[in-house]
């Protein structure tokens, strides 16, 4: 069960990631109030994950998956940028979380 609360905890991180950008600075108050939200539920998932995971693994793939969630949304949605050199950093990211989750020892 860890690693699938872990997984929601990346999701959520991913979610108020973006919706700092829409509270405009904290701003909005619709998408501060969401964005607070899903942070407080984010990290309660987290550590949930953390009771069972080692930590360093656990902060690492959920950090992992903010991270490239939050750069496909901005490249899908806010029609960011990309080139050869981000891509492959993000897929460096992904080969970490990936590594980490088959390597990982209960």
């Amino acid at each position: 069960m860890a690693w699938i609360y872990l997984l929601i905890a990346g999701i959520l991180e991913v979610v108020w990631a973006v919706g700092m950008k829409y509270s405009e600075g904290w701003t909005k108050l619709y998408p501060s109030i969401f964005t607070i939200v899903s942070m407080v539920i984010g990290f309660y998932f987290l550590s949930l994950a953390v009771k069972s995971l080692p930590l360093g693994t656990a902060y690492a793939v959920w950090t992992g998956i903010g991270t490239v969630g939050t750069v496909i949304f901005g490249l899908v949605f806010f029609k960011e940028p990309i080139d050869l050199i981000k891509a492959v950093c993000i897929i460096l990211i992904v080969t970490g979380i990936v590594g980490l989750r088959v390597f990982h020892r209960a």
